[in-house]
């Protein structure tokens, strides 16, 4: 896959706001970075290293993610997440990413994506629709 390659990285950012938080997300009663939004944002920073990198045709899906979160981070500060890619097996991509807010390390994980043709990806999914019962 020309331009993909381990060692491809990219980083993103957030400032935490209240949609943001565990409580909104339903995932715990407190007001700090909930963990969903934390995997959302590491699953971003993968995408954010392929961009550009694949043929138009094609893109990647999430298939796994393995997350530990760390450390709690309050509403408004920076969170910011780096994704390298480590491996590559075919069709499957795996990631190492690391999550910081401003005072410390708050999330590590690993993460797999695939490369799919987004045609035929989209259209298999389609397909449910009519097989519903």
């Amino acid at each position: 896959m020309p331009g993909i390659a381990p060692g491809i990285s990219a980083e993103i950012s957030i400032i935490v706001s209240d949609k943001d938080t565990a409580s909104t997300y339903g995932s715990g009663l407190l007001p700090v970075y909930a963990t969903p939004a934390l995997v959302g944002l590491m699953e971003g920073a993968a995408v954010k290293a392929l961009e550009g990198r694949l043929p138009e045709s094609q893109t990647t899906v999430g298939g796994r993610i393995d997350v530990r979160h760390l450390a709690a981070t309050p509403v408004g500060m920076h969170v910011r997440a780096r994704a390298e890619l480590a491996e590559i097996e075919g069709r499957r991509l795996i990631f190492r990413v690391e999550a910081w807010d401003e005072a410390e390390k708050i999330g590590e994980a690993t993460h797999e994506r695939f490369i799919v043709d987004q045609e035929k990806f989209l259209a298999r999914a389609n397909a449910k629709a009519g097989q519903q019962t």
